[in-house]
């Protein structure tokens, strides 16, 4: 298994933001996709996307076999709790693993969470999805969605072997109408795509990401 780039990788980072000003529009409008509440916060943050990411997600739900829908998690987290989210990680691996210095441990938690200043989910552009059958239910692929690599032995990856080839299919497929659409994985989440962010960039070869972090009450908001 080829060990994908980490979101806190330096080259991540140092990639360009030219941001176009594409408007963050609720996913829920129109009923195209199944939303589960879940990651559901106070001000409806999670269900938002950029415009662009959301005609790709719904390109490859088109994608799929009859039947089979994708079932929408999370989409845009405000920096403040993608902060928080961060924050809470490092300090679980520290616990458990006192030993490791900062740098190690910095690197570690950005397999599971993006650290805030490069961080896909707060420029809009990604999403933490799954692939359910027309009725709402999930299928399996391998582990609950945000299952962290030590609670899941790294069954989290998206190209882990210790799952089962039910599970396997179901991430290939997955996989395959996403990317078909432009959006690419983050190897260490099974679940997480994104379009447009500098993470993509990176894997794309492109010069710059065409989002960065992006505020949820600025004036263009589509719901």
């Amino acid at each position: 298994m080829t060990t994908p780039v980490l979101m806190s990788d330096p080259k991540v980072a140092v990639v360009p933001v030219a941001e176009c000003g594409e408007r963050l529009v609720d996913v829920r409008a129109g009923g195209a996709l199944l939303v589960d509440t879940r990651k559901q916060d106070p001000a409806d943050a999670f269900a938002y996307l950029r415009e662009g990411v959301l005609a790709r997600v719904l390109h490859a739900q088109e994608l799929l076999p009859r039947g089979l829908r994708l079932l929408f998690v999370e989409g845009y987290r405000p920096l403040s709790l993608q902060r928080a989210y961060f924050v809470e990680y490092a300090e679980q691996l520290r616990a458990l693993y006192p030993e490791w210095p900062d740098e190690q441990i910095h690197a570690a938690a950005s397999r599971y969470v993006s650290p805030p200043e490069i961080a896909p989910h707060s420029a809009g552009a990604a999403i933490d999805l799954t692939l359910a059958d027309e009725d709402g239910r999930e299928l399996d692929l391998g582990t609950r969605m945000n299952a962290d690599p030590e609670e899941s032995d790294g069954a989290c990856f998206t190209d882990a072997t210790n799952i089962s080839e039910n599970a396997r299919a179901n991430r290939e497929l997955l996989g395959s109408v996403l990317t078909a659409a432009g959006l690419v994985n983050y190897g260490f989440e099974w679940w997480h795509y994104s379009f447009g962010d500098r993470y993509w960039a990176l894997a794309k070869g492109e010069g710059a990401a065409l989002y960065g972090p992006k505020e949820l009450d600025e004036p263009h908001l589509v719901r």
